[in-house]
């Protein structure tokens, strides 16, 4: 399969020796980061699965992109621009369609990996729209109630399953509000695993090895 025109750019690994229909894994980064971040690791996970990984639609100055902006300069601390995630929200929802159409893979078999503002997205993308996402592997993020969409808790999750990971050290996004995550998705009666890592803001190997060990399972 050659590499298609997507809403957004992005880096596309095709599936080995793939059925008709391959799995695909769609990758989300993180803020200032890019399409080549996540990406980087593609070659670690299985080989039948497509992957496509995102780059964000907003530049930031000097380098790197972000799904919505965080302005560090607010006076009760950092804030988000929920506006802009919902747009990004909506976006990727999109994407995952166009993914479907045009790389041919099994739109029962989505899994979002995103990491950090990514994760963020991930959970705001399949809990407005579980019909489309069957896995989410969330790195380092949590979830922001403000930008999933109106009504979602009456969704049918049956299909979807979480896999979530966060750094007991990480300086950036408060563990405790990782810790929300599992009660949160069990509240919905979704399938949730949630690990925690001696790390900072980062993805540990042994982090690796859970998710992808995790992946094969479901």
């Amino acid at each position: 399969m050659e590499k298609q025109t997507l809403l957004l750019k992005h880096n596309y690994r095709p599936a080995k020796n793939a059925s008709e229909n391959p799995p695909a894994i769609i990758m989300l980064h993180g803020f200032g980061s890019d399409e080549n971040d996540l990406f980087s690791f593609a070659n670690e996970l299985p080989e039948k699965y497509a992957i496509i990984s995102l780059k964000a639609p907003i530049r930031l100055e000097p380098y790197g992109n972000a799904w919505y902006n965080i302005y560090f300069d607010n006076s009760q601390g950092k804030f988000s621009d929920d506006e802009q995630a919902i747009a990004s929200r909506e976006l990727v929802s999109k994407c995952i369609d166009e993914v479907v159409e045009k790389y041919k893979v099994d739109k029962n078999n989505i899994t979002l990996l995103g990491f950090s503002q990514g994760t963020i997205l991930s959970f705001a993308v399949a809990l407005s729209y579980p019909e489309k996402v069957k896995n989410v592997i969330g790195l380092s993020g949590y979830i922001n109630e403000e930008i999933l969409k109106e009504g979602y808790a009456t969704n049918d999750f049956s299909n979807l399953k979480v896999y979530t990971s966060h750094g007991s050290v990480d300086q950036v996004i408060p563990v405790q509000w990782a810790r929300k995550t599992e009660p949160f998705l069990k509240k919905l009666n979704i399938d949730c695993k949630y690990s925690e890592f001696p790390v900072g803001h980062g993805v540990a190997p042994q982090n690796f090895y859970e998710l992808k060990s995790w992946l094969d399972k479901n």
